[in-house]
């Protein structure tokens, strides 16, 4: 079983109004409901994909249960520790008379102790049938900055490889511990080297992907000019990161790695889902380089 950690999750709400007049109410045509967060669109790809793999992290309120049952929708198992607060909705809406977006977004929960104690526990219990966990995204408010890194090192305890997206000071924490991958989510902020931290790093270069290993830097870009991947969304850097899990739970080579990760990246949609065809056909388009020395 793959655990994905969302501590931030949000559920996006998306109104579609026939025209939107500020100051006015303003009636809407459409609503739709999805859940939102780096470790659920991860999860979403690895349950697309077959694997075995479970939501965690923090949930709460009615925007809590609507995450969960969005999520049920799709086939993706949940195990979220509850919370008090709300977990925060991003609104977005829709004006088809122009096609602007406007969008509105809640300020994250505050954890308390108790719910982070209780997230421990939760943590540690999955971490017994775990073949790999993903910490990756944003933290809410009172959660302390260490903890990827205290989770990283429950997992590394447990003999469970942790792939970790993060960046700040929630990253420098984590790096440290041991984690089997990691992907930094701001330039510039991976560690200088391996030794001693991450078994591995990745990053978002030129179109493409990068991998610094211990047996040199790969390098892996779609040929293909018709993929859909921005290397700059956030959708695309989901399916990336969801991408290097399978092969690092069954110890695949990084040229196996790197071509299923960037040719899912070129698959995505603009919904954020992948299209298993065009994922086909972007495999045999994905030229890997490497292992080069690494500077």
């Amino acid at each position: 079983m793959i655990v994905t950690v969302t501590l931030n999750p949000t559920l996006r709400v998306e109104y579609d109004a026939e025209r939107v007049v500020p100051g006015s109410l303003n009636r809407v045509r459409r609503v739709g409901y999805r859940a939102g967060g780096r470790g659920l669109a991860v999860a979403r790809h690895l349950q697309t994909f077959g694997h075995d793999v479970v939501a965690a992290g923090l949930a709460g309120g009615s925007a809590g249960e609507l995450i969960r049952a969005e999520l049920a929708r799709v086939g993706v198992a949940t195990q979220f520790t509850r919370i008090s607060a709300e977990s925060r909705r991003v609104v977005s809406v829709a004006d088809g008379s122009d096609g602007r977006v406007t969008g509105f977004a809640e300020p994250a929960p505050y954890i308390t102790t108790e719910e982070l104690g209780r997230l421990a526990v939760d943590y540690l219990a999955m971490l017994e049938g775990a073949t790999a966990v993903v910490l990756c995204g944003s933290l809410p408010a009172g959660m302390p900055e260490e903890i990827y890194g205290s989770f990283t090192s429950y997992a590394a305890g447990a003999g469970v490889p942790v792939i970790l997206e993060a960046g700040g000071s929630a990253l420098r924490h984590a790096a440290a511990r041991g984690p089997a991958l990691i992907i930094p989510d701001e330039a510039g902020a991976a560690p200088a080297g391996l030794p001693g931290g991450p078994a591995a790093i990745v990053s978002m270069t030129g179109g493409g992907v990068r991998a610094l290993t211990p047996a040199g830097a790969w390098t892996a870009r779609c040929r293909s000019t018709s993929g859909r991947g921005d290397f700059d969304s956030e959708a695309v850097r989901d399916a990336v990161v969801a991408g290097f899990v399978p092969g690092i739970v069954l110890g695949w080579s990084w040229p196996d790695m790197l071509r299923h990760a960037v040719a899912l990246a070129a698959s995505v949609l603009p919904s954020g889902d992948a299209d298993l065809a065009a994922y086909e056909l972007m495999l045999a388009e994905v030229a890997v380089t490497g292992p080069d020395a690494i500077d």
